[in-house]
């Protein structure tokens, strides 16, 4: 159903595998140029959330617009990057090969690449550090370095909206840091960012807006507005931890640093990811 609403609208929104449902009736509005933390333990729907805006769910009810319009005809315009857990990285391709896939959108399954694509790949690889090692097997990159090059393939396609499942899990500090102002400069640039994360101080220095999930949204709002204890306790319950650090305080949220989301087990299927 459209809408004549700016940026990405979720109406309804509900996802699931099998027999169990993840996510129940989820409402966002995320204006343009906006950067998002989504936050929730494990198994509240992070994941499942950016996948169910791109139709990659098996059940889904509900909607999700970008500017009026359903996503599904315009996915060209929504770029995701998958917990790097999903990917198999003993592909045959290069880092070149696999940052050129995000030309795909563009340029269809016909026509091969063409000399301004090209200059696309290096120019965004030289963008997030990589430009030496496009040549490189992507399974012989570090975790830092596997993350930069699937970032990159999201920006070569220039999209409108990034949705990233964990892209600080597994990865360096110096990788981390250059991720955070990557996704600031695009956010400023226009862009509008979902970043689902366990890392909660991270994400409220870093994001416009919050999004608490736990199999709904609880919280969803400016930091100063949603990263309250009363919120923190809502979506983790029990396994939130504050510790108190005099002039701070240090929060620590349940769940892993690596590896994907579970509900049930399992918070999706054991689908892998090639480029």
């Amino acid at each position: 159903m459209a809408t004549n609403q700016a940026g990405l609208v979720l109406r309804g929104l509900s996802a699931g595998y099998g027999e169990t449902w993840v996510l129940d009736g989820i409402d966002l509005v995320v204006p343009p140029g906006r950067l998002v933390g989504v936050i929730g333990p494990n198994g509240s729907g992070k994941s499942t959330l950016l996948r169910a805006i791109l139709g990659l769910v098996p059940n889904k009810a509900g909607s999700a617009t970008l500017d009026g319009a359903p996503i599904e005809g315009q996915r060209r315009r929504v770029a995701y990057v998958p917990q790097r857990e999903l990917v198999d990285w003993s592909f045959p391709l290069s880092a070149s090969q696999v940052v050129g896939m995000g030309r795909y959108p563009r340029i269809g399954p016909v026509r091969g690449p063409s000399s301004g694509d090209r200059q696309a790949v290096a120019a965004t690889l030289d963008r997030v550090g990589m430009g030496a090692l496009g040549d490189r097997q992507i399974g012989a990159l570090s975790g830092g370095q596997q993350q930069r090059v699937f970032l990159a393939r999201a920006l070569v396609q220039e999209a409108s909206v990034l949705l990233l499942d964990e892209p600080m899990t597994g990865v360096d500090r110096a990788t981390e840091e250059a991720i955070t102002e990557l996704m600031g400069d695009l956010r400023d640039d226009g862009a509008t960012i979902l970043h689902a994360t366990h890392d909660l101080e991270g994400a409220a220095d870093a994001s416009d807006l919050l999004c608490f999930v736990n199999g709904r949204v609880v919280a969803f709002g400016p930091p100063a507005a949603t990263f309250t204890p009363e919120t923190l306790h809502a979506t983790f319950g029990g396994e939130l931890m504050i510790m108190d650090a005099g002039d701070h305080a240090h929060v620590h949220g349940g769940g892993h640093h690596g590896g994907h989301d579970s509900a049930g087990g399992r918070e999706h299927g054991t689908d892998r990811w090639v480029g």
